[in-house]
C-alpha cells in the first residue's frame, strides 16, 4: 500500500494558517450550505485517496465547526488489487480519528465484461451508492478530473451531452443524490490543502498504469498539452459547462417535441415522430432513452433506428436493441425498455409468504376481508406463480364469457413483451389471478370471507410485507 506524501490524518479541529484550508472551506460551505435545506445526511464516496481524504476532512471540519450536517463515509472494498484489505483499515482508522460513520461495502466485479474492468467496478460502486441511506452522496473528482473526463470523451466521439462532463449534482434512478463539492478546485489546491493540514492517504497503484486509456490521457497527454496551453485544465472544464448548456438547450427542445408528437396514451407517436427532421428526430431519441435511463448509443446507432421507424406501419412492430435495453414499436407507439432481471422460468411454489420475486421486482400477498382471491378455494391444490404456456383462459369479470388469456392480453393493449413477463397465480392446473387482469370470477372472494389481494410491486413501490399462512385442510 503505497503511503502519500504526509504522515498524519489526525491533525486537530480549529483555526489553521495559511490559504488553502480556508479557501478550500468556503468552497465546500458555499456548495453545501443552501442543499443541506433538502437533507442533512451527506456520505462521503472514501477511496482512501488524496482527493477523497481532503473532501472528508474538509467536510468534516465544517461540521465540527457548526454546519447542520450529519457526515458518514462509505468505502467500497473490490477486491481487485492485493492492499484491498489495508485501503479499508486505512479508512477505518482515518474515519475513528475525525469521529465519522464509515460503512466498508465488498463487492465482487466481474471481470469477463464486453466493456472492460473499470466500467464494471464503476457499476458496482454505483449499485452501493444507491443503498447509501443518506440525502446526498459526495464524490471528490475535481477539476483536473473534469478537464480529463472531457478530453477522454471527446477522442471517442461523444455528442453534446457526453462532452459536458461530469455535472456538479445528479439525480440518479435510485439513492441520494450525487454531489461533487470540488469540481471547480484543481488538483494542486487539493494537495496543498493535504500539505497544509498533515493529511496522510494511500495511492491506488492501478492509476500509475498507463494501460489504462484514462491513465494515459492523464500521464502522457495532458501534462504534453499543458507545455503549450498552460491553461489547458481550466478551459476544458469551462468548455464542460459551454456544452453542459448546450445540452440543456437541446433538452427542452426535445421536451417541447415529444410534447407534439405524444399520442393519446403519451407516447411518442410513431407517424408523427417520422415527420420531424432528421436532427430533432435523432435529438429526441437521445432524450426519451437518456430518461429511461440508458446510456447513449453512438450516431450509427441512431441513423439504424430511424431508417427501422421510417419503414414501420402502425400495424407492425419493430425492435431495436441497444447498449442495455431496447426500443420496440407497438400500435404505432414508440416504446423504451431497460433490460431487466428474467423472470423465473420455472413455476414458483407459493406456501403462504408475504412476497416473492419476479425478476427484479415483487409480488406481494396481503390479507384481505370480501376481496381478492379467497383463500378457502386456493387450499385445495398447490399453489404457484409462473408465466404463460399457452391455451389459459380467465373470466375476470362475472357479466363477460370466460376467454383466452392470449384475447384479453390483446384487447387490453399489453405489449407481447410484457405479456411473456406476467404472473400468473394458478390452483392445481386452473388460472385464479393474472397480473394486470386480476382474478378469475371463479377464485373470487365472497362478502365476509377471509382473501387474499396479490399485486406485482415494482421495485420502487414496495409496501412493508405482513406474514400469511395458507388455510390448514381439516385433519
Amino acid at each position: 500500500m503505497p503511503p502519500g506524501r504526509a504522515s498524519d490524518s489526525s491533525a486537530p479541529a480549529g483555526p489553521v494558517s495559511g490559504t488553502a484550508e480556508p479557501a478550500l472551506a468556503t468552497i465546500l460551505q458555499r456548495f453545501l450550505e443552501p442543499r443541506l435545506a433538502r437533507g442533512r445526511r451527506v456520505c462521503v464516496g472514501l477511496s482512501g485517496g488524496l482527493d477523497s481524504v481532503v473532501l472528508l476532512h474538509g467536510l468534516s471540519r465544517l461540521c465540527a465547526s457548526g454546519l447542520p450536517c450529519e457526515l458518514s463515509a462509505v468505502h467500497v472494498h473490490h477486491g481487485l488489487s492485493p492492499h484491498a484489505d489495508a485501503w479499508a483499515d486505512f479508512c477505518r482508522q482515518l474515519c475513528e480519528r475525525l469521529e465519522v460513520a464509515l460503512a466498508v461495502e465488498r463487492v465482487e466485479v466481474p471481470r469477463a465484461t464486453g466493456d472492460g474492468l473499470e466500467a464494471a467496478a464503476r457499476r458496482q460502486r454505483l449499485a452501493v451508492f444507491a443503498r447509501c441511506p443518506a440525502d446526498w452522496l459526495a464524490l471528490a473528482h475535481h477539476r483536473d478530473d473534469q478537464a480529463e473526463t472531457v478530453l477522454f470523451r471527446l477522442v471517442r466521439g461523444a455528442g453534446v451531452r457526453g462532452a459536458a462532463g461530469m455535472p456538479g449534482e445528479r439525480v440518479p434512478a435510485a439513492g441520494p443524490r450525487i454531489i461533487r463539492p470540488l469540481l471547480g478546485v484543481p488538483r494542486a489546491t487539493i494537495a496543498a490543502h493535504a500539505a497544509e493540514q498533515a493529511l496522510s492517504w494511500i495511492e491506488d497503484e492501478s492509476n500509475a498504469d498507463r494501460r489504462h486509456r484514462r491513465n494515459h490521457l492523464r500521464h502522457a497527454v495532458l501534462p504534453c498539452i499543458a507545455q503549450q496551453f498552460p491553461a489547458a485544465a481550466q478551459s476544458l472544464a469551462r468548455a464542460a459547462g459551454h456544452f453542459a448548456e448546450a445540452a440543456q438547450l437541446l433538452d427542452e427542445l426535445a421536451a417541447i417535441d415529444r410534447s407534439l408528437v405524444a399520442g393519446a396514451a403519451g407516447r411518442i407517436d410513431l407517424q408523427r415522430f417520422n415527420r420531424l427532421s432528421a436532427a430533432r428526430a435523432r435529438n429526441l431519441l437521445r432524450y426519451a432513452l437518456h430518461g429511461a435511463g440508458l446510456r447513449a448509443p453512438d450516431s450509427r446507432w441512431l441513423d439504424e433506428a430511424l431508417r427501422q421507424l421510417a419503414s414501420v406501419d402502425a400495424a407492425s412492430a419493430t425492435c431495436v436493441g441497444t447498449l442495455d435495453g431496447e426500443l420496440r414499436v407497438y400500435r404505432g407507439e414508440l416504446y423504451v425498455i431497460r433490460q431487466r432481471a428474467s423472470v423465473p422460468a420455472v413455476p414458483l411454489a407459493w406456501r403462504g409468504e408475504p412476497e416473492l420475486a419476479w425478476g427484479a421486482d415483487r409480488l406481494s400477498f396481503a390479507a384481505t376481508v370480501g376481496a381478492g382471491i379467497s383463500r378457502r378455494l386456493l387450499a385445495g391444490d398447490a399453489v404457484c406463480v409462473r408465466t404463460r404456456m399457452g391455451g389459459e383462459a380467465l373470466q375476470p369479470d362475472p357479466r363477460r364469457p370466460r376467454r383466452a388469456l392470449r384475447k384479453l392480453l390483446q384487447e387490453t393493449g399489453v405489449p407481447p413483451w410484457e405479456r411473456e413477463r406476467l404472473p400468473l397465480l394458478c390452483c392445481g392446473e386452473r388460472v385464479a389471478w393474472v397480473g394486470g387482469l386480476g382474478v378469475d370470477v371463479a377464485f373470487a372472494c365472497a362478502p365476509g370471507e377471509g382473501g387474499i389481494a396479490v399485486t406485482l410491486q415494482r421495485r420502487a413501490e414496495r409496501p412493508p410485507a405482513v406474514a400469511l399462512a395458507l388455510p390448514q385442510e381439516p385433519g
